[in-house]
C-alpha cells in the first residue's frame, strides 16, 4: 500500500520522473506558462514552487540547490534574477493551472501551467482576425 506516499509515478521510473520534473520547472521559468497534460501539471507544480522559493532565499547554497534540480545555468540564472523578485512580497502560490480543454489525439486533459502573474501574448488568432478587420473595406 502507498501510505504516507506522496507525488505521482506518471509511468515512469525515479530517473525519468526526476528529468521530466527538472524540464518543466525549467521550461515553466524560461516561458512563464507551459502547456501540458493535467496530470503532468499536478505533479511539477510543487517541484516548481519549491524552486521559486529557492529563489527568494538567494544564497549560494539556495543557487547550488537550485542547479541541482533544474541542470541548466541559463534557467538558474533567470529564476535568481528576473523570476525570483517579481514574487519577494508573495508568500506562495506563485503558479496556477488552466484547463483548456481534452487533447485530439487521445483526449487527455490538457492544461496551461503558468505563473499567476503571467500576462499572456495575443494569440495569432486574435491578431489575424484584427488584421482581416483592418483589411476590409467599410461597407457604406
Amino acid at each position: 500500500m502507498r501510505h504516507q506516499r506522496t507525488g505521482k509515478k506518471l509511468g515512469r521510473d525515479a530517473a525519468h520522473r526526476k528529468a521530466l520534473y527538472s524540464n518543466l520547472a525549467g521550461s515553466l521559468i524560461e516561458h512563464g506558462r507551459i502547456q501540458t497534460t493535467e496530470a503532468k501539471a499536478k505533479a511539477v507544480k510543487p517541484f516548481a514552487e519549491k524552486m521559486i522559493t529557492l529563489g527568494k532565499r538567494g544564497d549560494l547554497h539556495a543557487r547550488r540547490q537550485a542547479l541541482a534540480a533544474l541542470r541548466s545555468n541559463d534557467v538558474v540564472h533567470q529564476l535568481f534574477a528576473e523570476v525570483a523578485p517579481r514574487f519577494a512580497s508573495r508568500p506562495g502560490g506563485y503558479t496556477r493551472i488552466v484547463r483548456i480543454g481534452p487533447r485530439q489525439g487521445d483526449a487527455a486533459e490538457m492544461v496551461y501551467l503558468e505563473f499567476v502573474d503571467h500576462e499572456p501574448a495575443p494569440s495569432q488568432l486574435a491578431l489575424s482576425r484584427a488584421r482581416r478587420s483592418e483589411a476590409e473595406p467599410a461597407e457604406s
